[in-house]
């Protein structure tokens, strides 16, 4: 264990969807301000090994870290926050865990004893946070338990926090997060639910320290008071979480209740600053709210696939992608309305590609498959053919390469071997290294992952963009650029402006300034590196040049 190094257990109650993750990320930003260094670590109870294989439009976005670790979507909340790489370690769920101890026994890493949940599940769950917080070196470890109190998933490691707590007396502490709803029809704020939630936490062996109260309004005196009573916490650590326009807000909201002070109060920590300097972060807020309040705006058409369960999945499928653009829409200056567009709207092309006319900019982020990929070909042609800024994410750089073959350089049956192995024009194929793994179906985390360099050719739109020539970025697909024909894809005006190092692999796609105002790919996720304080320059040249557009 980690000398002297401070812990923080997030758990949730009532209901999921409160805001872990958030209350996470801005615990840590508010340490974070104070001097110290934090390592947010999100527990996943799922047992799934991590969020590769699962379905985006079930459990939002896989996000991936600088390592090529496929993770939920918290970790790129708290790296938007912390303004941090996270590591392999900041990421556990319940299949890694158990695959880890079933392998150790299957080797006879526990000598011929009789494994069990209590104490070898336990004791793995303490051993991967304390290598979290040693890999990094912190000061505090924030992490968030994820689904509600009373579900058997996370049992376990409720469990191991207990014992934690135990044995680093005055270095572990417990934030419930809770919800108070108010009925339409009683027009009161309820805490019976959060008292019946703290019961059971209770229950478990573990009494909270800090319960963060999320609800529509503010918490009044009267009910901090009452949960107080109740729930065996000092008032002044229920803090107040009500509802805000922006996530953002968050950190300062918890300042108000004076929430870091609590925190460092109840850790006893001596190296404490007396004030939070969240002075940047104040800043970024300030600009936001100053573009989101003016007239200027900026609409750009989404056109992807998981659109087809509901409106609710929206965000979580493609989150990353929804922030970058805020965050650059904000640096520009302008409001971004965003406007969704199912791909298989296009399918037939045809007079309802007119309608992308009244959009600044359309973007196409990354999928997979080949449901709705007709539609997505026929908006590329005519953004392309019209002049229509766009910014293609991965399938969305593939796409643009196999639209201009089709339709510029007469490759009339050009395809992806995703969709045609038959095809006469293969000008995007599997990488040879994920044929062998497919034909084996092996599909968890086998795909070209996290961060890798390339080099930009310079004068071009995406090395004006970097202000530099070598850039490295976070990658997850498995299907390339063919390169025996990048020579005849690149004969007329196509530029592959950014490749691997050595050459071989199409990083960046554009066309020059002449001939589109904007028209620029890439195989890789920027959206996975833009933060609040750090916008990530692609996203910000397309709305710029979504910006120049309007005023046309």
């Amino acid at each position: 264990m980690k000398k002297n190094h401070k812990y923080i257990f997030v758990v949730g109650g009532v209901m999921s969807g409160v805001g872990k993750g958030i209350a996470t990320s801005s615990i840590g930003k508010i340490l974070q301000a104070r001097g110290f260094t934090v390592n947010p670590v999100k527990i996943d109870p799922y047992l799934n090994v991590d969020a590769g294989t699962m379905n985006p439009t079930e459990h939002g976005e896989a996000f991936v870290l600088e390592s090529g670790l496929e993770c939920d979507q918290d970790m790129g909340n708290y790296e938007r926050f912390l303004n941090i790489d996270l590591r392999d370690e900041d990421y556990i769920t319940s299949g890694m865990v158990y695959k880890s101890v079933i392998d150790r026994e299957r080797n006879l890493g526990y000598k011929g004893k009789c494994v069990e949940a209590i104490p070898h599940i336990r004791e793995e769950i303490i051993d991967r946070i304390d290598k979290a917080a040693q890999r990094n070196g912190s000061n505090v470890s924030i992490i968030e338990i994820g689904g509600t109190i009373g579900d058997y998933q996370n049992i376990m490691f409720i469990e191991a926090a207990r014992v934690l707590k135990m044995q680093r007396p005055g270095d572990v502490l417990f934030v419930m997060m809770s919800y108070l709803p108010i009925p339409n029809k009683l027009g009161e704020m309820k805490s019976k639910p959060t008292q019946n939630a703290i019961r059971l936490l209770n229950s478990y062996g573990v009494q909270p320290d800090i319960i963060i109260a999320r609800s529509e309004k503010p918490l009044d005196k009267k009910r901090k008071e009452k949960i107080a009573v109740s729930c065996s916490v000092r008032a002044d650590h229920v803090i107040s979480a009500p509802d805000i326009e922006s996530i953002y807000d968050v950190p300062v909201n918890f300042e108000k209740d004076n929430l870091g002070e609590i925190v460092l109060d109840l850790l006893d920590s001596k190296n404490k600053k007396k004030n939070t300097n969240l002075k940047d972060w104040k800043k970024f807020i300030t600009k936001s709210k100053k573009a989101l309040g003016g007239k200027k705006e900026v609409h750009i058409a989404v056109v992807g696939k998981y659109f087809d369960t509901g409106d609710f999945v929206l965000s979580d499928a493609y989150i990353s992608i929804i922030e970058a653009l805020k965050f650059s829409s904000y640096e520009v200056g302008v409001k971004p309305v965003l406007h969704w567009l199912s791909s298989k709207e296009f399918d037939k092309g045809g007079a309802k590609l007119k309608q992308l006319k009244k959009y600044d900019g359309v973007l196409i982020p990354g999928g997979f498959g080949e449901t709705g990929i007709e539609g997505k070909l026929n908006v590329i042609q005519y953004v392309r053919e019209n002049k229509i800024p766009y910014f293609g994410i991965c399938y969305g750089m593939q796409l643009a390469v196999i639209e201009y073959a089709r339709n510029v350089l007469k490759m009339k049956d050009a395809n992806t071997a995703e969709i045609n192995l038959n095809t006469k024009y293969t000008v995007i194929d599997i990488m040879p290294d994920q044929k062998e793994r497919l034909k084996n179906k092996d599909y968890g985390a086998t795909m070209r992952l996290g961060s890798y360099p390339a080099k930009l050719k310079k004068g071009s739109i995406a090395q004006k963009a970097y202000r530099k020539d070598k850039i490295s970025e976070r990658h997850r697909h498995r299907y390339e650029v063919n390169p025996q024909f990048v020579e005849e894809l690149s004969s007329k005006d196509l530029t592959f402006s950014g490749t691997s190092p050595n050459g071989k692999l199409m990083e960046i796609v554009e066309l020059p300034t002449s001939k589109h105002p904007f028209f620029l790919a890439v195989q890789f996720h920027p959206e996975f590196q833009a933060r609040p304080l750090a916008p990530h320059p692609l996203f910000t040249e397309f709305i710029k040049a979504s910006v120049k557009k309007k005023k046309k």
